[in-house]
């Protein structure tokens, strides 16, 4: 993600990011949201709802892997962990028809390059 949408998220959710300046031994927000800006609006929401729920919850690692969103969390408040797991559940499956690089609706799709194969979620106009 842009280093101008990574700004913006860690400055409107600042208790949820806290960990981005522990150091890669603690918190892997160090290395800021390993998408594309295509999700930027799914994971400003995503923030929002979890903020509003549990305000104590701190994200460890937010990145794409095999082509739909992963946000990983340590959840302060047993009494909401399961909710807040079953929000980031439903945007990690919403996250599988939104393109990555521009927000579009997508889908997945399996890309070659060389002998390294990964899969991305992208619209068709990202694809070509």
């Amino acid at each position: 993600m842009s280093p101008e949408k990574t700004e913006k998220l860690f400055n409107r959710y600042p208790m949820l990011y806290r960990g981005k300046d522990e150091g890669i031994q603690k918190n892997l927000m160090v290395f800021g949201f390993e998408c594309g800006d295509g999700w930027f609006d799914l994971i400003d929401e995503l923030s929002r709802q979890i903020c509003e729920l549990s305000p104590m919850t701190k994200a460890f690692q937010v990145k794409e892997k095999y082509g739909t969103l992963r946000f990983y969390v340590g959840v302060a408040d047993p009494s909401t962990s399961s909710v807040v797991f079953d929000i980031i559940d439903d945007f990690e499956e919403c996250s599988e028809k939104i393109c990555e690089e521009c927000g579009a609706p997508g889908k997945s799709r399996g890309i070659i390059a060389g002998s390294n194969g990964w899969i991305k979620t992208l619209c068709d106009e990202c694809a070509k």
